[in-house]
């Protein structure tokens, strides 16, 4: 690629896209999302980070958005970059663990949000499933 004022030769990278996704423990349930927009399916509430936004900002918004729940106690978790965990590009997702003390409601893409616990997982989509494993496995040794 060449610079369009000056032609010089411009080095072009193609580096992942930062996104959040966020565990909101309500109680000893999870919230999840159905998301509205393909992939279609059920999933932790996240979402891209916006440009000139901290993670742990984003992380707030996206829950607020997509469930309508202020979160408390914000801690991140883990983060998974499988350059094949989003089919639709190459992510890099940094999740974190918050409590919320209400139940959520779906807004923003997510067409519902409900409560969940490891007994009644529904099948997720990206990498969630692996997600939700670490997350209550991380549980069970506390």
């Amino acid at each position: 690629m060449r610079c369009p004022h000056c032609q010089e030769k411009i080095q072009v990278y193609r580096n992942p896209v930062p996104t959040v996704d966020i565990i909101i423990e309500v109680g000893e349930a999870i919230v999840l999302i159905k998301r509205k927009n393909p992939p279609h399916g059920w999933a932790l509430p996240g979402g891209f980070v916006d440009y000139g936004e901290s993670y742990e900002t984003a992380a707030i918004r996206e829950a607020k958005e997509e469930t309508g729940l202020v979160v408390q106690n914000l801690q991140q978790f883990r983060t998974y970059s499988d350059p094949l965990r989003d089919p639709r590009q190459h992510t890099a997702s940094t999740v974190f663990i918050a409590q919320a003390d209400t139940p959520p409601t779906a807004g923003d893409d997510a067409d519902e949000a409900k409560l969940f616990t490891e007994e009644n997982l529904p099948e997720l989509v990206f990498d969630h499933s692996k997600i939700a494993a670490d997350y209550f496995a991380l549980k069970k040794e506390r």
